[in-house]
C-alpha cells in the first residue's frame, strides 16, 4: 500500500519518517545482523538500530498523544501548518532524538541517535511556518554528518560515518524540495555503502559492507518514501548478502586479534565540561568511543577490558543509570581461536531470559544457562545469541519469557541457526511460563519431544502480574492515575486498586476460577512480606488440592508474577 507523501518537513513527517524507518528496519533487521563484522561481529547492529528507533518512534507517538482531541490528530495533515493544536515540528524532532538518545544500542545505535540529534538541532529552529522545505532538509542532513563525526574519538572511514557524509554531500548538490533532496541522499549514501569494503580491511575480508551504514541507508530509504510515497529500489548493495554472513564473520575472528572484552554503555546526567573529561578517560581505557547528547545528557558507549573502571569513570563524571555490560564471549571478534575452550559441546541446553537475579538463580539451579534483563532494559539479540553460544549445546531451547521479546528472540534462533546450532523458540511470555516449561524438560528425550511437552507446559500456564502505574492512561480496566496499583492477567489490565495484597488476591481468585492444580507467585523486591503469606492462606481455605510455590525474584520490576497451572 502506497504512503501517503509529505509536502514539508513537518511534525506530521517527523512522525511518519519514523514508522517507516522502524518498519524498514523490522525487515532489514536479519539481514543486518548478519553482515556485522566491525567493529566487534556480534551480530546485533540491525537489533540495536531496530530497538534504537522504536525508542524514538515512542517519544513521538507520545507527543501526538497529548494533543489528540476526540481520537483524532489535531493539525491537518500534509500541508504546512502553524502549532495551533498539534505539536510542532520542534516538538517532534525534539522528542524523536531524545528517544533515540536514551533508547541508543550499540555502537551504530549510539551514532544514530547522535545524527538524528544533529538534526533536530536544525529542524527545532523556530519560524513562522513551523515547517521546512528541501533546503533546511539540506541544512539538517550536514550537521547530523558532521555531529556524528565530533561524537565519535576515532572516526573510521567505511563506516556509517562515512555513508552519513556521503548523504549530505549529495544532499548539497542536490536542488528542490524535501523528496529531491531525500532522494539525492539516499542515492549518495548507497554509493558510499557499496564503497565501503574497500575503505575498511575487515569488511573486504569478510566480503560485506558495513552493517551500520546498511541500516543508515535503510532510515534515508524511509525518508524518500515520507516525501514521495514510494519506497526506492532495494536497500542492500551487491555484497551485503546474508549468505556470506557465516564466512564473514569467520574472516572477522580470525583476522583480529586482542581487543577489550566487554562493551559498556550507560546514559549519563553530566555538565559539558566533566563529559569533556570523561572522553578521555575513556578514551585511555578502551576503543569505540562514542559520546553522544548534551543538555545535562548523555549517552556513553565504550568498549574496553576493565568495565568497572569505565563506570568509575562515569560516576566521577556525573550520575550513570541504565548501565549495560557485555561481555564479548566466545566466537566474537576480540576472541583468537587459541584462546577458546576446547571443552565438548553438551548435547542440549535451555537458554532463558529471567527479569531477576533470584529467578536467575532459580533457573541456573535448574540448569539453564540465564541472561538477565533488567527493568527497562530488555536484551538485544546479539546478546541472546552470546547466551546461546555460551550453553555451548548441539540443541538450544530458547525461552523469552517476555512477549516484547518475540522478534528479537526469533532473529536471535535464526542467527544461531545459521552457526550450526539447533534451535527451538518456545513463546513464553512471562518467567512463570518458563517455569513450567523448565520442569518437565527432559534433555534425554527426542528434541522434538522435548520441545513439545516444554511448549505444552508453558501454554497450560495462565501469567498474570502485579505492578504500579508509573503514569495516568487508558487500560482495558478503565483509567488509571500513577501510583495505582494494577493487576494483570495473561497481559492485559484486570484490576486496578490501591492495596497490592488485595489486588493480587482478586487476580488469583479470578484467575483459579477457571481451575487449576498449582500457583506459582515470584515476589519482586518491593513487595510487601505479607503477601505471599495472604495468598497462600487464601489458597489453602478457598481452594482445595491446589498447591502454592513461592520464590523471590529480586529485583524484577513487578512487585508479584503469578502463575497458575
Amino acid at each position: 500500500m502506497a504512503q501517503v507523501p509529505q509536502r514539508f518537513f513537518d511534525a506530521l513527517a517527523v512522525r511518519t519518517w519514523c514508522g517507516l524507518s522502524l518498519r524498514a528496519l523490522g525487515h532489514a533487521r536479519e539481514e543486518i545482523d548478519a553482515i556485522n563484522v566491525y567493529p566487534v561481529a556480534d551480530g546485533d547492529t540491525g537489533t540495536n538500530l531496530y530497538l534504537t528507533v522504536e525508542s524514538a518512534v515512542a517519544a513521538v507517538e507520545a507527543v501526538f498523544a497529548a494533543h489528540e482531541v476526540d481520537g483524532e490528530p489535531r493539525g491537518g495533515s500534509a500541508a504546512p501548518r502553524g502549532g495551533a493544536g498539534g505539536p510542532s515540528l520542534a516538538d517532534a524532532v525534539g522528542a524523536m532524538a531524545h528517544g533515540a538518545l536514551i533508547g541508543a544500542r550499540g555502537n551504530s545505535g549510539t551514532i544514530l541517535a547522535q545524527l538524528l540529534r544533529g538534526m533536530a538541532q536544525v529542524l527545532s529552529v523556530r519560524s513562522d511556518t513551523d515547517h521546512t522545505g528541501g533546503q533546511g532538509l539540506q541544512r539538517a542532513l550536514r550537521h547530523a554528518a558532521a555531529s556524528a563525526r565530533q561524537a565519535v574519538a576515532h572516526p573510521v572511514e567505511g563506516t556509517v560515518l562515512t555513508v552519513a557524509s556521503a548523504a549530505a554531500d549529495a544532499a548539497d548538490a542536490a536542488g528542490g524540495d524535501c523528496a529531491e533532496v531525500a532522494r539525492a541522499a539516499y542515492e549518495g549514501a548507497r554509493a558510499a555503502l557499496a564503497a565501503t569494503p574497500g575503505q575498511l580491511a575487515a569488511l573486504e575480508r569478510a566480503g560485506v559492507v558495513d552493517a551500520g551504514g546498511h541500516g543508515l541507508v535503510t532510515v534515508l530509504a524511509a525518508l524518500v518514501e515520507t516525501f514521495t510515497g514510494r519506497a526506492p529500489g532495494p536497500v542492500a548493495a551487491p555484497h551485503a548478502r546474508v549468505e556470506r554472513a557465516v564466512e564473514g564473520r569467520c574472516a572477522a575472528e580470525e583476522g583480529d586479534g586482542n581487543g577489550p572484552a566487554f562493551e559498556v554503555i550507560y546514559l549519563l546526567e553530566a555538565e559539558d565540561a566533566a563529559v569533556a573529561r570523561l572522553r578521555q578517560r575513556l578514551d585511555a581505557l578502551g576503543d569505540s568511543l562514542v559520546v553522544v547528547g548534551g543538555d545535562g545528557l548523555w549517552n556513553v558507549h565504550v568498549h574496553v577490558d576493565d568495565a568497572g573502571a569505565a563506570v568509575e569513570a562515569g560516576v566521577e563524571a556525573g550520575r550513570p543509570y541504565r548501565i549495560r555490560i557485555t561481555h564479548f564471549g566466545h566466537g566474537d571478534a576480540h576472541t583468537t581461536k587459541a584462546e577458546r575452550p576446547p571443552r565438548e559441546r553438551a548435547q542440549r541446553a535451555v537458554v532463558a531470559v529471567v527479569p531477576g537475579e533470584g529467578l536467575a538463580a532459580l533457573y541456573t539451579e535448574a540448569g539453564a544457562t540465564t541472561l538477565l534483563a533488567r527493568p527497562g532494559e530488555p536484551p538485544a539479540s546479539g546478546e541472546l545469541v552470546q547466551a546461546v553460544r555460551r550453553a555451548h549445546a548441539r540443541e538450544v531451547v530458547l525461552l523469552p519469557n517476555d512477549a516484547e521479546l518475540r522478534h528479537t528472540a526469533a532473529a536471535a534462533a535464526e542467527q544461531a541457526r545459521t552457526e550450526g546450532i539447533r534451535v527451538a523458540l518456545i513463546p513464553t511470555r512471562s518467567a512463570v511460563q518458563g517455569i513450567a516449561a523448565l520442569a518437565v524438560h527432559e534433555s534425554e528425550r527426542r528434541f522434538d519431544e522435548d520441545v513439545v511437552a516444554m511448549t505444552s507446559a508453558a501454554g497450560a500456564t495462565r501469567h498474570a502480574e502485579v505492578t504500579v502505574a508509573e503514569r495516568q492512561s487508558w487500560t482495558t480496566a478503565g483509567i488509571c492515575q500513577a501510583g495505582d496499583v494494577l493487576g494483570l492477567i495473561d497481559g492485559d489490565v484486570a484490576v486496578i486498586g490501591a492495596d497490592v495484597s488485595q489486588v493480587a488476591a482478586t487476580v488469583l481468585d479470578r484467575m483459579l476460577s477457571a481451575g487449576g492444580e498449582l500457583v506459582t507467585l515470584v515476589l519482586g523486591d518491593e513487595a510487601p512480606e505479607s503477601v505471599a503469606d495472604h495468598l497462600e492462606a487464601r489458597v489453602r481455605e478457598a481452594y482445595l488440592a491446589v498447591d502454592t510455590v513461592v520464590y523471590r525474584g529480586g529485583r524484577q520490576g513487578a512487585l508479584l508474577l503469578v502463575g497458575v497451572e
